[in-house]
């Protein structure tokens, strides 16, 4: 298999190293592992802090800056960041406001989060944290009791940062996060396999002409395999099926998201699909976000997340935001 790389063992410290030269808005802390704006701590702000494995770029470190999140934790490829990353960081960016942890639902992100949370307070730092579980594929997975967390991941660290930003306070902040998080839901399907640097070929078989139905971001099984389907024919499928769960009343915000190796072209000819069974459900688009946001490496595939909506919830997301992968209205 052909990659990109040096050798294995180095290919999160060369990414961050790239990172800090193209983004000098960011300070990158290549040996810590931490990626943090450059102006923080801001005064009065709640800050929020993120991460897990890597691999899944631009997710999360592409989305540090104003507006979003104020530090990210990147750990070894599809592994968990270790609680001190997390402790630095927090206290690397707490301007006394307290921090919010976004943390996808994978054991390994879940334990080292709340460790870092114990670890943070017996420091000063006030913690408090937000579980992103939005993916209706399968209850349980390899890497986690209860939903995967997904694509609802972007949705609560933007709108959860816009609310920091305008100085909202912690219970606020988190509250939101909550509330962004119980109103989101996801479905994944992979058309290939992913291929991680340490191991150099396929991590699991998916056979040419087949295609897996609910699969999670390090390439974990999901509800079903089958013969390839058409764009329109995995629209139908997915959709339903978190249509089906979330069951929304309100608008919804719509992502369209790549697993890394699905060129635009498809996944707006995907998307036109996507909005089609919307409307034949009549469930009203607020905001559409198509791209490579939450991957899994070179996977060929999609997800498709929708948030229902309130009129404070958009606004939010409306507002302005500036990082690597994320900007408008700035």
């Amino acid at each position: 298999m052909r990659m990109l790389i040096n050798v294995p063992e180095t290919v999160v410290a060369d990414a961050l190293r790239g990172m800090a030269a193209a983004h000098p808005e960011l300070t990158v802390d290549v040996d810590n592992r931490v990626v943090m704006r450059r102006d923080a701590p801001v005064a009065g702000k709640v800050a929020l802090v993120s991460g897990g494995g890597s691999g899944h770029e631009p997710l999360h470190a592409g989305f540090v800056g104003p507006g979003m999140l104020s530090a990210a934790c990147p750990g070894e490829v599809f592994t968990s960041p270790v609680p001190d990353q997390m402790v630095r960081a927090a206290a690397a960016v707490d301007s006394g406001a307290g921090v919010l942890f976004v943390v996808k639902n994978y054991t390994g992100d879940v334990l080292n989060f709340e460790m870092a949370a114990e670890l943070a307070e017996d420091e000063g730092v006030q913690v408090a944290k937000v579980l992103v579980n939005d993916d209706v594929a399968v209850t349980d997975s390899l890497f986690t009791a209860g939903r995967r967390g997904t694509g609802a991941t972007l949705f609560v660290e933007k709108i959860a940062g816009a609310a920091a930003d305008e100085g909202a306070p912690l219970e606020r902040v988190e509250a939101v996060a909550r509330q962004v998080n119980e109103a989101s839901r996801s479905f994944g399907v992979a058309l290939s396999s992913v291929t991680t640097p340490a191991k150099g070929s396929p991590t699991f078989d998916l056979p040419p002409g087949e295609l897996e139905l609910g699969i999670g971001i390090h390439g974990e099984p999901g509800r079903e395999r089958r013969p390839m389907m058409t764009s329109r024919e995995i629209a139908d499928f997915a959709v339903h099926a978190v249509l089906d769960d979330l069951q929304p009343t309100s608008p919804v915000l719509v992502l369209v998201n790549g697993m890394g190796a699905t060129p635009l072209l498809e996944l707006y000819g995907f998307n036109a699909e996507v909005q089609r069974v919307l409307s034949e459900r009549h469930v009203s688009v607020a905001r559409t976000l198509v791209g490579n946001y939450v991957t899994s490496l070179d996977m060929a595939g999609c997800s498709v997340t929708l948030c229902q909506l309130d009129e404070e919830l958009l606004r939010l997301w409306d507002a302005p935001v500036e990082t690597p992968a994320l900007r408008w209205g700035r």
